[in-house]
């Protein structure tokens, strides 16, 4: 049976906007409806906090391991919300183990990510990941967590099915590369990626929104590539969106791989 929230409780669950309190009780936060359906199942769950009047629409839908459930008024769900407009749910989640680092395989395309700092790029990414079929991103320490709410929020749903694991990049990137798995890097000065040539698997480094890929990451890239603008010399925008990037290029990889008729 239900059980009211208690004041502790809905202290704690507010603090876990912070990242610092997120690491130290280990637990984050799924809000919204969509985001509690959709990716609840993928997690241990500590408590589904929801209003009367959601529970009334939506408890028959509730993933089986949200077993504790605790009701809170609106005012209370405001409290402990990071939106403006709460959707009367949210699901405390504790945050899985660090997956190690493991073999990186020929056939495998994984996205390396250099310092992106804001959690709406970030979200984007790992939702054209999983569009894409990439299982797998691998992200410079000082990328943002992705247990922000406004990562969450913008994976829409991907946050169940895209791992990240928080490392530095170049001793990674340095043995992939010695292994014979390219290692691609985005920069304005890169060959055209439409007319490059790309393998079916490989490393797809992004970097950071306004400085790029750093130096001691680029000296681990094998093939330098770029998305041009049309028309050649017309007059533009200094750059795309990291998160507009990453779709272009993803996009070009998956392509070429239908090209080839490989699956």
């Amino acid at each position: 049976m239900p059980q009211p929230i208690t004041a502790v409780q809905r202290k704690l669950i507010a603090s876990l906007r912070q990242s610092r309190h997120r690491r130290d009780n280990g637990l984050f936060v799924l809000e919204g409806t969509r985001s509690v359906l959709d990716s609840a199942a993928a997690f241990k769950v500590k408590w589904l906090v929801a209003t009367d009047q959601w529970l009334n629409e939506y408890a028959n839908q509730l993933p089986d391991n949200c077993r504790t459930v605790l009701t809170a008024r609106n005012d209370e769900m405001r409290q402990m919300s990071s939106v403006v407009t709460p959707q009367g749910v949210l699901a405390v989640c504790r945050i899985p183990p660090t997956p190690e680092i493991v073999d990186i395989q020929h056939d495998e395309l994984i996205l390396a990510l250099d310092c992106i700092q804001d959690p709406g790029n970030l979200g984007t990414i790992m939702r054209i990941a999983d569009w894409f079929g990439i299982k797998r991103i691998i992200a410079s320490p000082d990328t943002v967590d992705i247990y922000n709410p406004k990562v969450i929020n913008a994976t829409m749903g991907a946050i169940a099915r895209v791992g990240v694991i928080y490392t530095p990049l170049p001793p990674i990137l340095s043995r992939a590369a010695a292994s014979g798995i390219e290692i691609y890097g985005t920069f304005l000065e890169g060959e055209p990626i439409h007319s490059a040539h790309l393998t079916p698997g490989g490393i797809i480094v992004m970097g950071n929104e306004g400085n790029g890929i750093s130096r001691p990451i680029a000296a681990t890239v094998t093939r330098r590539i770029t998305i041009p603008s049309f028309p050649k010399g017309h007059p533009t925008v200094e750059s795309l969106n990291v998160g507009v990037a990453t779709a272009i290029t993803v996009a070009e990889f998956r392509t070429r791989l239908l090209t080839n008729g490989q699956d």
